[in-house]
């Protein structure tokens, strides 16, 4: 194989640098845009130029040096991610709420105990969660009396999140200044995006190669999502990929992290699977579910203890809500309902669900639990069509880990769902389903003979034969570095700042 020169490889580094500057531009311009109201398919269209740009810079990243990567990964991802704190959060009020919760949390209530519009709560209302006058004119506003209404959604139902969630909001209300309002939780969420590109560059330079922490660090779902909509996602993200990466060596360790992920956001009980992956008997499945299961409950006694209502809050009635229960009420299970009867929906979404875990759990690498999550968080994504964009950073962060780009295309879903959908009816259900056309797909052209594996799977030097790393791989030189650099990826195994040595 001709070895690249040395000016290609620095127009390569340059010319993804510039990718990735065009990239943060297009954000800022495309965060600042007040559209998700008044011009939803005008909005759309930035966020395509956006996705755009980032798959141009993921695909030029390919070329640059070894040496390179970590360092432009990572400085990318800073300047993506502080794009979204250049306005107000634009197409989600999810933030107000947290805001809220936190207030609430300061003043010593439980804030399972009382609904945002409760007339018990007046004295602890901030003028900015709950304006008066001309300030209630306009969308994003909920009338809570005579003369005043609240940024916050849903005012009415008493909240929905979990006690990790809330301890991180009573977290960011406490080390806020005076008149921070939108601006701590999203300062917190850009902390979080970036802290969430540096475990994956941690992790993936274990593996080999760190490029793909790209998928994470330059999507355009982060800035929106994480950082300008402030969604506490990225909180179970960061801790739910961290979890993934432990339970590698140390699995009970992992599953307790993967706890406290669920206990930010439920969501990411679905990775159980994959931190099972190649389970042998009930002492393996034991050593995931007691842990995590543990941490879920000890952080959920003390607000079981001091409050009056329930700590599920509205997930009963957001569940309804949004057509989980009753496929024929909302817009879920949207590619099963194209196929079968609204009522047979559920009971396929419940099969197929087995069925993926159980593969999972059977067939999975307990040395890539990463690989079993993606396939069954992808999976559940496609069958059940969420509407909301924000969903799929965890799924952003696993293609990061695993590095099935087809996988990307459920953020871009999620973004159609929620919003190109308001300018062009089934947008989400098309978008979905080509999703699922690019899944099948890119698993073919994967089983082909002679493809490239995954990535972070090893070869040998010495034939073209596959060879995953061995259980104590991690962490020491390989015996494929030591008898030469595998010819995939000359520049990055033989650089010094990538060496298998660097990663201890």
């Amino acid at each position: 194989m001709t070895r690249p020169s040395a000016r290609s490889r620095i127009g390569a580094t340059l010319r993804t640098a510039v990718l990735v500057a065009a990239l943060g531009a297009v954000l800022l311009l495309t965060v600042r845009k007040d559209g998700y109201y008044t011009d939803p398919a005008g909005l759309s269209w930035w966020y395509a130029v956006c996705w755009a740009l980032f798959a141009a810079a993921a695909w030029s990243l390919r070329s640059v040096p070894g040496r390179h990567v970590a360092a432009l990964v990572l400085a990318g991802g800073v300047v993506v991610a502080t794009t979204g704190l250049v306005a107000v959060p634009r197409t989600s009020s999810d933030m107000f709420r947290y805001a809220w919760d936190g207030r609430v949390q300061a003043a010593g209530i439980s804030p399972y105990d009382h609904a945002p519009a409760d007339a018990a709560l007046v004295p602890y209302r901030d003028a900015w969660l709950f304006p008066t006058g001309r300030e209630c004119a306009g969308p994003g506003r909920a009338a809570v009396s005579e003369g005043v209404c609240t940024r916050i959604n849903r005012p009415r139902v008493h909240t929905i999140y979990p006690p990790a969630g809330e301890l991180y909001f009573l977290l960011v209300h406490a080390v806020s200044p005076d008149g921070a309002r939108h601006k701590a939780l999203q300062a917190g969420g850009a902390a979080l995006a970036v802290a969430t590109t540096l475990v994956l560059l941690r992790i993936l330079r274990r593996r080999g190669d760190p490029r793909t922490a790209a998928s994470w660090a330059w999507c355009p779902a982060v800035p929106v999502e994480a950082v300008n909509n402030a969604h506490a996602d990225v909180l179970g993200v960061l801790l739910a990929v961290a979890a993934l990466g432990l339970t590698v060596r140390h699995r009970v360790w992992g599953a307790a992290l993967l706890g406290l992920a669920t206990a930010v956001k439920l969501l990411p009980a679905v990775l159980v699977p994959g931190a099972l992956s190649g389970a042998r008997g009930a002492r393996d499945v034991a050593t995931v579910l007691v842990p995590a299961a543990t941490v879920l409950t000890a952080l959920y006694v003390p607000y079981v203890l001091v409050s009056h209502s329930s700590v599920l809050g509205y997930l009963g009635g957001y569940a309804d809500e949004e057509g989980y229960q009753d496929a024929a009420t909302g817009n879920r299970y949207t590619l099963l309902r194209l196929l079968l009867p609204d009522s047979w929906a559920l009971p396929a979404v419940i099969a197929g669900m087995l069925a993926v875990v159980l593969y999972v759990m059977l067939r999975g690498d307990p040395r890539r639990p990463w690989s079993g999550a993606l396939l069954v968080t992808g999976t559940a994504f496609l069958l059940t069509t969420p509407g909301y964009s924000w969903y799929s950073l965890l799924v952003v962060a696993l293609v990061a880990l695993d590095g099935r780009w087809e996988w990307m295309g459920v953020a871009v879903a999620g973004a159609a769902a929620y919003l190109t959908t308001r300018a062009v009816a089934d947008a989400g259900t098309v978008a979905y389903a080509v999703t699922a056309l690019a899944v099948v797909c890119g698993g073919l052209v994967r089983r082909r003979p002679g493809t490239a594996g995954t990535p972070g799977e090893e070869r040998s030097p010495r034939s073209h034969e596959v060879r995953r790393p061995g259980p104590h791989a991690v962490g020491r030189r390989s015996d494929a570095l030591r008898t030469g650099p595998p010819p995939a990826l000359p520049r990055l195994r033989t650089s010094r700042f990538f060496s298998a040595g660097d990663a201890r």
